[in-house]
C-alpha cells in the first residue's frame, strides 16, 4: 500500500472509531441524563485532551482527547469523589439497579440501533449486486464432488432465499459456523431446481488463518470472457522488462491459447519465476517475447506477477443482464434491517463461543491495523460499502461490550444482576479485583490481535 493509501486508511480508520465511539457513549449519555443523573463528562478518546468545551445547565465537558481507541461518560458519583448534600440523588451509585442498568446496557444497544438505521438506509435506497451465478468450480473441491456446476444460479442456501452472489456468500458462511452442510437449492442452465448437498465436516473453516470460505468450498462467482488487453504496464515490473506495451492483445503462452483475461491471470500466477514464451498482437502484428513472471508472496501464497492492468470491457447487455438491486419501500427496508441486525450479531455470538471453546482459533482475531485496512477500502469503494462496514463494526463492538468481562459494560451488568439477586451491590473490594482481572483479559485480547495484524503485514 503507497503513502496516500495508508493515510487514507487511517482518516477512514479513526472516521469509524470517531462516529462508533460517539454512537456508544452517547448512549449512556442520554439514557442517564432522561434518568436523573448528572454528567460530568462526554469524553471521546482517552488520554490528553484535543478539545474542551464547557455547555449545559449542568456544566458538562464535552471533550476529544488524543487517543482515540475508546471513549467514556464520567457521571456523579459518591465512589468516585465527594459530593454536595443537595446533588445526591443524582449521584449514579443513589441511582436503583434497574436505572443503572439501564444507563449501562444503553452504550450496546445505541450500537445495534445504529447498525439497524445504517442498514435501513442501505436497503432503502438499494444494494447493487450481481446475480448468484456460479463460475468456475475447483477439480476435486465440496461444490465439485456434491455436483454444483458452473452456470448454476443459487436460489437458496439451507432455506435462506439469495437475491444476490452477496447474499448467498453471506449465508454461507452462516451456515458454515454451525452445520456439517449446506444445502445449495441451485437452478441449472436446463431450468430445473435441484438440491445440491455440499459436505463441510472436514474443512474446519475457523481454524484456519484467513478464512476463504469460497476457495474453501471450490466456488467462484460467475465472470464474463474478457478479451486479454493490456491497458497499462507498469515501469520496471516483468511485463515492462519482457517488453510488453499497453493495448497488447494476448495470443499465447508457452504455445497455449490464451482466450480471456482471466485464463491470462491464471497461467501467470501459476508461473512464478518460470521463462515462457509470449506472443502477442501488436498494431495488427504478432510479436513474440520472452517473459518471466516474478515471485510474490500474500497470506502465505506464492504466485506470479508481472505489473500489468488488464483491459476490464464488459459489454452492457451483460452488465445489466447479470445486475441486480436489492431496493425496498419503508417497512420492508427496516424488516430486512432487524433481520440482517440479528444475523450478523448471531453469527458474531457464536464464532465467539467458537473462539472461547477453542473450535475457532485465536488467528481470527482482528485489531485496530485490520480494521483500518478494511475501513480504508470500504470507504474507497463508496458511502454503501463505507456504511455497511460501520455497521459490521458497531455490531461487533455491541456485542464485545455485552460480554462478561470486568471493565466493559457487561462485567457491570453482571454485577448488577448479582446485586438483584443478592440484595446488596457488589463490594468494592470485588469490583477492584474485577478491575484487574479485566484489565489483564483485555490487553491479553488486544496484543493478540495486534499480533495477528503485524503477521499478515509481514505476509
Amino acid at each position: 500500500m503507497d503513502f496516500l493509501g495508508i493515510l487514507y486508511s487511517i482518516f477512514a480508520f479513526l472516521l469509524a472509531i470517531g462516529v462508533l465511539v460517539t454512537v456508544h457513549e452517547f448512549g449512556h449519555f442520554w439514557v442517564a441524563r432522561r434518568l436523573g443523573v448528572k454528567v460530568l463528562r462526554f469524553s471521546i478518546g482517552f488520554g490528553k485532551p484535543l478539545w474542551v468545551k464547557t455547555a449545559g445547565v449542568d456544566q458538562t465537558e464535552y471533550v476529544v482527547a488524543s487517543i482515540p481507541l475508546g471513549g467514556y461518560v464520567k457521571m456523579l458519583d459518591e465512589r468516585e469523589g465527594e459530593v454536595e448534600e443537595h446533588e445526591l440523588e443524582r449521584s449514579f451509585n443513589r441511582k436503583s439497579v434497574w436505572r443503572r442498568i439501564a444507563i449501562v446496557i444503553a452504550g450496546p444497544a445505541f450500537n445495534f440501533l445504529f447498525a439497524i438505521i445504517a442498514y435501513y438506509l442501505i436497503f432503502l435506497v438499494g444494494v447493487g449486486g450481481i446475480k448468484p451465478v456460479i463460475g468456475e468450480i475447483a477439480n476435486s473441491s465440496p461444490a465439485y464432488t456434491a455436483g454444483v456446476q458452473q452456470g448454476d444460479l443459487i436460489v437458496s442456501v439451507n432455506g435462506i432465499e439469495t437475491r444476490s452472489w452477496e447474499r448467498a456468500r453471506f449465508a454461507m458462511l452462516e451456515e458454515s459456523v454451525s452445520a456439517d452442510e449446506i444445502v445449495l437449492q441451485v437452478q441449472s442452465r436446463d431450468l430445473q431446481i435441484r438440491d445440491k448437498i455440499i459436505d463441510i465436516r472436514e474443512l474446519q473453516l475457523l481454524q484456519e488463518e484467513q478464512i476463504d470460505l469460497m476457495r474453501d468450498l471450490g466456488l467462484s462467482s460467475w465472470q464474463p470472457d474478457i478479451p486479454p488487453i493490456i491497458s497499462e504496464v507498469h515501469a520496471d515490473g516483468a511485463a515492462d522488462q519482457a517488453g510488453l506495451q499497453a493495448e497488447d492483445k494476448i495470443i499465447s503462452l508457452d504455445g497455449t491459447a490464451v482466450i480471456s483475461a482471466r485464463q491470462w491471470v491464471k497461467l501467470i500466477r501459476a508461473n512464478a519465476e518460470i521463462a515462457m514464451r509470449l506472443k502477442v498482437l501488436r498494431a495488427g502484428e504478432e510479436v513474440e517475447m520472452t517473459l518471466v513472471p516474478r515471485s510474490r508472496s500474500e497470506a502465505g501464497e506464492t504466485y506470479g506477477y508481472i505489473g500489468v492492468r488488464n483491459r476490464i470491457e464488459i459489454p452492457e447487455s451483460v452488465r445489466l443482464e447479470m445486475r441486480v438491486t436489492e431496493r425496498y419501500g419503508p417497512l420492508d427496508a427496516m424488516v430486512e434491517a432487524l433481520d440482517k441486525t440479528w444475523r450478523m450479531t448471531w453469527l458474531t455470538l457464536r464464532v465467539l463461543g467458537k473462539l472461547v471453546t477453542g473450535e475457532a482459533s485465536v488467528r481470527n482475531l482482528s485489531g485496530p491495523i485490520t480494521i483500518a485496512h478494511y475501513a480504508g477500502v470500504s470507504a474507497r469503494i463508496g458511502l454503501e460499502p463505507f456504511l455497511g462496514f460501520l455497521a459490521i463494526i458497531s455490531i461487533s463492538l455491541g456485542v464485545l461490550n455485552l460480554l462478561p468481562v470486568p471493565m466493559l459494560d457487561g462485567g457491570h451488568l453482571f454485577y448488577y444482576v448479582v446485586e438483584v439477586f443478592k440484595g446488596s451491590p457488589v463490594s468494592e473490594a470485588m469490583e477492584i479485583i474485577g478491575q484487574k482481572i479485566g484489565i489483564v483479559l483485555l490487553f491479553c485480547l488486544m496484543s493478540i490481535a495486534i499480533y495477528n495484524d503485524l503477521l499478515r503485514l509481514v505476509d
